[in-house]
């Protein structure tokens, strides 16, 4: 399942994408989850905590599921 996450900005990093979306609660977490999930955004891996999405970035996590970056309307 694709959820569609909104952000009121021009971009997120991927660490705080991840306590956005609830898959984490705090920002101390993020490296140690990149270490142990893959994270594919747009389908490349990606590890890197400050990695900029943009609206219509695909972020998926193995065992949690797919997200869409998007602009809050």
């Amino acid at each position: 399942m694709n959820e569609e996450i909104e952000i009121n900005t021009a971009y997120i990093q991927l660490g705080q994408f991840l306590k956005l979306a609830n898959i984490l609660e705090t920002g101390g977490m993020v490296k140690l989850f990149l270490a142990d999930y893959q994270v594919l955004v747009n389908g490349e891996p990606e590890n890197r905590r400050g990695r900029k999405l943009y609206p219509g970035d695909l972020v998926e996590i193995e065992e949690v599921g797919s997200f869409t970056v998007a602009k809050q309307k």
